[in-house]
This record gives structure tokens, sequence and C-alpha cells, in this order.
């Protein structure tokens, strides 16, 4: 089934009713299917989206117990990016022979067959969005017409049917997306890296294996050229193995001197091996680490692989320079919240993993580390073991922070730890600050990467963050 397919009569279940999932509604409503749209919890914000969708004719449950049975008579199932296979109404939709796509697959099946904007994927544990936001910025900088799609910005379908087509996507896929997508051949992709995560999603004995080939996916019939990391044996173990268009290159950014075919760093100058004709013997420079946002390492990464797939579409030099100077990250990310008495304060919420809160405490030297939460079945010996020359003291917070401690007791003894778990009275937050305030010396750096999701004590990162930083203007505001 494609845009130009005759959708009357075709009877599709959307499974989970959020963003994306209205998106796939609306717009198969649009080309004349029978859509029922299922979830288990509802909204204000829901309800007002399903009235609207049964006015124009679709069937919407928003209930407990909703998704539990698959209806009778069934041709396609849409399902949103985090329903495991193993949910009750996607493994009968399995059972019955029915197909099960995701909102990236409808996408890609729904595109203008006379102008179907191509394709720049990114994936990787960590640096998603950042890097995808990266790349708008270079392509509008080039003049082109290209939006942030996917798991961030602009839901993939909206943006393939909208009548005035783009030039070129920048599209976010999360392994959950790529789980349930088959057809997709991207013009060039990226996979950044590859670190545990999600193992309470993918929690069978080969959780880890399974992970990291949902991510692969996103190579498979790569056009152009596949982006890997250097420093990443698994994702350049993926290009190996990806079926890809005839033609497409392997390209690489590391943080050191590029080979030539590869992206890097010489001095301050971020360079391109890979994308001139003189590459064995010379390098383009793209920009300076100072038209950077921050010279964090794993900032710099994310621009290089956003480099090398607007290089790959053709973007010239001077919009990679123009792009990456005129972006700002999003909040909760390696944000600097103050700094007084010598000592800086920064949120850098959004690290909710162990590889995330490792890339931001390499940027920070001393520092006070600030962790804790759902660890989602993570591990965090590696971190500690890289990091703990680096630490000032921990401070931890957080359902799962004993799985923090006992890391550090194994790897780092003799670096001091404070758990404000232990007492229960006063705003958390203002505890933690107060605490980090007593280990931190002057040319510290007091860092908030929790390495876990927030969901235990936060609404979401972002709230973390928030508190973090009140918590953090309340205390200097005390002692100022």
């Amino acid at each position: 089934m494609t845009r130009t397919s005759d959708w009357s009569g075709v009877r599709v279940v959307v499974a989970g009713f959020g963003v994306s999932g209205f998106a796939a509604a609306d717009n198969l409503l649009f080309l004349g299917a029978q859509v029922t749209a299922l979830d288990d919890a509802t909204s204000p914000e829901k309800a007002e989206k399903a009235q609207l969708l049964e006015t124009l004719g679709a069937t919407v449950r928003l209930e407990p117990g909703a998704t539990a049975v698959l209806p009778d008579d069934v041709d396609l199932v849409i399902t949103s990016p985090g329903w495991r296979p193993d949910a009750p109404l996607l493994a009968q939709a399995v059972g019955r022979g029915v197909p099960v796509w995701g909102e990236v697959e409808l996408a890609w099946r729904l595109r203008d067959p006379d102008s179907p904007a191509p394709w720049l994927a990114v994936t990787g544990t960590n640096g998603k969005t950042t890097t995808v936001q990266m790349l708008q910025s270079i392509l509008l900088a080039a003049g082109l017409r290209a939006v942030a799609v996917g798991n961030v910005g602009l839901p993939i379908v909206e943006a393939v049917m909208d009548p005035e087509p783009y030039d070129v996507l920048a599209v976010e896929l999360s392994s959950f997306q790529l789980h349930y997508t088959y057809s997709m051949s991207a013009e060039s992709a990226a996979v950044l890296n590859i670190a545990e995560d999600h193992l309470d999603w993918y929690d069978g004995p080969d959780g880890m294996r399974d992970y990291a080939a949902d991510k692969a996916r996103i190579f498979e019939r790569v056009q152009r050229a596949c982006v890997y990391n250097l420093a990443d044996a698994a994702t350049e173990e993926m290009v190996r193995e990806a079926d890809v268009v005839e033609g497409a290159r392997a390209v690489g950014f590391t943080l050191g001197t590029p080979a030539a075919g590869n992206l890097g760093v010489v001095d301050d100058l971020l360079v391109d091996r890979a994308f001139i004709e003189e590459r064995a013997t010379s390098a383009a420079e793209l920009c300076t680490l100072g038209d950077l946002a921050s010279p964090a390492p794993h900032f710099v990464a994310n621009a290089l692989a956003a480099a090398a797939l607007a290089r790959a579409h053709g973007v010239s030099q001077q919009a990679v320079r123009d792009g990456l100077r005129a972006f700002a990250p999003d909040g909760h990310r390696i944000a600097r919240v103050a700094e007084a008495d010598g000592i800086t304060w920064v949120d850098d919420s959004k690290a909710t993993n162990p590889h995330a809160a490792q890339s931001s405490l390499s940027a920070y030297d001393p520092v006070v580390w600030v962790a804790g939460g759902l660890a989602k079945g993570a591990r965090f010996d590696d971190l500690v073991v890289a990091v703990r020359e680096r630490l000032r003291g921990v401070v931890l917070l957080g359902k799962d922070r004993q799985v923090i401690a006992d890391a550090l007791s194994r790897h780092a003894p003799d670096v001091p730890v404070i758990d404000v778990g232990a007492d229960e009275t006063g705003d958390p937050m203002e505890r933690v600050v107060d605490a980090a305030a007593g280990l931190a010396r002057t040319g510290d750096t007091v860092l908030l990467a929790p390495g876990c999701a927030s969901m235990d004590m936060f609404t979401n990162y972002g709230a973390r963050g928030d508190a973090f930083a009140a918590a953090v203007h309340a205390h200097l505001d005390r002692t100022d």
C-alpha cells in the first residue's frame, strides 16, 4: 500500500492515540481508510482529538482495556513506537497474519511519488535529537525547505503528507520506531553510538543484541552514505553488515584527525575528508570549535555526524558552518545554570542513561556529580571506571540510586558519596544542591547528569532540570 493505492475499505487499527497515533489516524482517514483508534488512557487533549476524528468517521475508544483485544476484520495495525511486540493487541495481530507497521513505515509508504523528499536519518543511544536539530539548522542555512521529524518535532506522517513538499527531511528514529520499519531507504543515515539503554523493553537474554539490531535497521537500503562513529566499533560493524544500495559509502567521524573518507577535528577545526575531491591529500574546513554552542566532546561528535549527513546531501561547507553557528541546544542539555564563588552549576538532565552521563562527565574536571532515578536495568560500572579520576564527589537521589552507589563502592571507594534519599524530609532537590555545594571547591563543576530516567520523582527530565535550576538559584540567594 502506498499513497496512490485505493485505501477505501481498508480497515486499520491505530494502537495508541498520542501525537504520532493521531497523525496516522487523521491522514489515513483523509486517504479513505476505515480507522479504529484505541488507547487505554485518555486526557482532555486526547478526548478533543477523538471527537474531531469521530466527526470525520473514525471509531475511537479511549478507556482502560481498550487495547486488550484486536477487533475482528482488521487489515492493518499501526502501532505507537513504545509498544512492545508482546503487547496483547500486537501479538494477536501477528497471530492472525495482520501486518503491523509503525508510523515511520506508514510515512515512508505515503511519500509523494512525484516529489518524495529524501530522508537523512539519525539514531543512536544518545545525541539523536541534538544531531537532528543541528542537521535541520544546516539544511535551512543551505536554503532548503527542511524540517526535523520522527522522534522529534513534526510527526513524520504529517511531513510527508504536507501539500507543499519538503526538499529534505531530518529524521530522528528510536530503536522502537525502527523495530516496526521494513521498507525505508534513507538517502543517508547515521548511528551515533550504541550503549545499554531500554533494557526494560529489550528484557530478554539477548536484549542488548536485539536493541542494537533494531538500531542497525537504519542502514538497510541506504542510498548514499552510512555515517558511523569511529570511536564505537559496534556502529562500524553495523555498516559492514548492512545491505545498502550499490554505491553507498561508509563515512566515519572522529574527534581526532580524520583519515581520507572521514570527518574529524584538526586543532580547533571541524574538517571534511570525505566529500571533497582532494580528500586523499587535504581536508576542507567546516567550522571552528568556537562556532559551536559547546566544546563538549559529545556535542562536537554530534556536529560532525550532522555535517556528514548534510555534506552527503550536497550541502556546502559554508552552509554547514552557518547552520552549526546558528544552532542552540534545547534546555537541559549541558545548560549552564549559574556560576558563583568559582563553582559552575550545569543542568544535563537529558542524560538519562549511563552512556549519556559519561559523555557529559567527560566534559568537566573536577566535577561533583548529581545522579540517580530510574536505571531501566542499566549498569554503571564502566561509567564509574571511566570518570572516577574526575569526581570530587557524588550526590545520589532517586529510586535506583543504590545501583550507582554500589558501582562507586566497587570502583571509586575513595570518592565521597552523599545519599539524599536517606532523609525524606524537605524538598529533595534542595537537599541535593546543598549537599553538592558542601562537596564543591573553587574551579569545580556541579553537574546534574543523572544517568537515569526521571519518572520516579518528576514528570519528565525537563521538570527534573527545572527543579535543579530552581534549587541552585534558591541556594545561591540564601548564601549571597
